[in-house]
């Protein structure tokens, strides 16, 4: 299953980190979360990974038209974007919303999901 879009950006790691929060903003996404895997990994199991974090982005707007249209649709939020490094290049990844129409039956979350998919879209192609 394609559960989200990415691409290899030609940014650093941290330019990366950047540049996402700041089309995420520009698209009315904040971060609510970014949870340094390698860092954690380390701390938690003692393993080393290449740099991974994942960050929680949330529109508040669309936050609360999913929730009043299915309400444990919290199971699935906030929307996440990944930022990797893998073979010396620097990967962005979102997940796709649309994904969400297969594992809920409420047809009436299909036309929030797009347009959240076309936001999301947007910004990783700005990256």
């Amino acid at each position: 299953m394609n559960y989200g879009f990415s691409k290899i950006v030609a940014l650093s790691f941290d330019q990366a980190i950047e540049k996402v929060t700041e089309e995420l903003k520009k698209e009315g996404f904040g971060v609510l979360t970014a949870i340094d895997l390698k860092e954690t990994l380390k701390k938690k199991i003692g393993v080393d990974v290449p740099r991974y974090t994942i960050l929680g982005a949330c529109n508040p707007h669309f936050a609360h038209k999913a929730l009043q249209t299915e309400v444990e649709v919290g199971l699935l939020l906030p929307c996440n974007v990944i930022v990797y490094e893998s073979d010396g290049a620097t990967h962005v990844s979102v997940f796709d919303p649309l994904v969400m129409e297969k594992i809920i039956e409420n047809p009436a979350m299909k036309p929030i999901a797009e347009d959240v998919q076309q936001k999301l879209r947007r910004v990783i192609a700005a990256v």
